[in-house]
């Protein structure tokens, strides 16, 4: 019982901050992407195809969010989805640095986060949802 109590209860902040970081990407993203001139200009040396995959990926973190909310046994392939498809732009993105392309260190920062926290998330939603749903 106490198992399953703090399954759940992992599972929801895991859902929480999916969706909480869902939100927060779309509204920075869309500011870069869509604000003012000024908010577009303090974005500094963003790189656009990260920019791009990180805007869209933020409704996939509320989608992702709201499935392990719900316990839905796609979420956790949704999960793990966003997490490889973070690893390879930030692979590219290594990529664009080591090539000598101009970018913001923060974005650096960005990716290593964006990437831990859904490594984090896909286990948490693999150990409660995914394995599981093969009992």
């Amino acid at each position: 019982m106490t198992e399953n109590r703090s399954g759940n209860r992992a599972l929801k902040i895991a859902a929480g901050v999916a969706i909480v970081f869902g939100l927060l990407t779309i509204l920075s993203g869309g500011r870069a992407l869509f604000g003012s001139v000024e908010a577009r200009a303090a974005v500094g040396n963003a790189v656009p195809f990260v920019l791009w995959f990180n805007f869209l990926a933020g409704f996939a973190y509320v989608v992702a969010g709201i499935g392990l909310f719900l316990r839905h046994s796609q979420a956790v392939w949704v999960s793990i989805g966003i997490l490889v498809t973070t690893f390879l732009v930030m692979s590219a993105f290594g990529l664009h640095i080591a090539q000598g392309g101009a970018y913001e260190m923060r974005t650096v920062g960005a990716m290593i986060l964006r990437t831990s926290v859904w490594a984090v998330i896909s286990i948490v939603a693999w150990k409660h949802i995914g394995q599981a749903s093969k009992v």
